[in-house]
């Protein structure tokens, strides 16, 4: 068997390589403070606010927006006793209402200024990852693209947000060819440690 043999120098340089590439792939394990300093303390800010949809492709009943709402509510960091409550419909109770409304009531978390008063109750926050697209959350479908544009514009701005990237893109009269494509960050309550 002829077996060749590299020039010193190759194998010098390709040992080189070798060792920079894996040098990239392993990771530094994070470090303790490197969490801490993400936790921030924060405080409740409550906030009210009267929606009304207005939409081309889907027709919502009153009590099913309100329960459409309080799921982006929710997904979106807000306190988990938000309340979305179905506004005066026409068309009464579970029917399909052009016009529907809800009521919202819902908290969100803002960082605390360093320059005041400490709140008596803070409540620990960091920034939080969150995507809406069809499916996520599980009940959002292609047929509520307007209603999370509507969202995006008109409630997201009461959260604590940052880095909003939206690629929504809603056909009218269609659910074909829309895409519900919203991320953000958002400052939410740290999950408590489970016991």
């Amino acid at each position: 068997m002829n077996a060749r043999r590299r020039p010193p120098a190759v194998s010098a340089a390709l040992g080189c390589a070798l060792a920079i590439a894996g040098a990239g792939l392993v990771s530094a394990p994070a470090r303790a403070d490197d969490t801490a300093k993400a936790v921030a303390a924060g405080s409740w800010q409550s906030h009210k606010y009267s929606f009304q949809f207005l939409g081309f492709t889907s027709t919502y009943s009153c009590d099913g927006l309100a329960d459409k709402l309080k799921m982006l509510l929710l997904a979106a960091g807000a306190r988990g006793d938000a309340k979305s409550q179905p506004g005066a419909c026409a068309s009464g109770f579970g029917r399909p209402d052009k016009f529907a409304r809800a009521d919202l009531s819902f908290a969100t978390l803002a960082p605390a200024p360093g320059d005041t008063a400490p709140d008596p109750k803070p409540v620990n926050g960091a920034w939080r990852q969150v995507a809406f697209t069809s499916y996520s959350p599980r009940d959002l479908r292609l047929g509520d693209c307007e209603l999370v544009e509507q969202f995006r514009s008109q409630v997201l701005p009461m959260f604590t947000t940052r880095n909003v990237v939206s690629n929504t893109t809603c056909i009218p009269h269609q659910e074909s060819g829309s895409t519900i494509d919203l991320k953000f960050e958002v400052f939410a309550p740290v999950p408590a440690a489970k016991r």
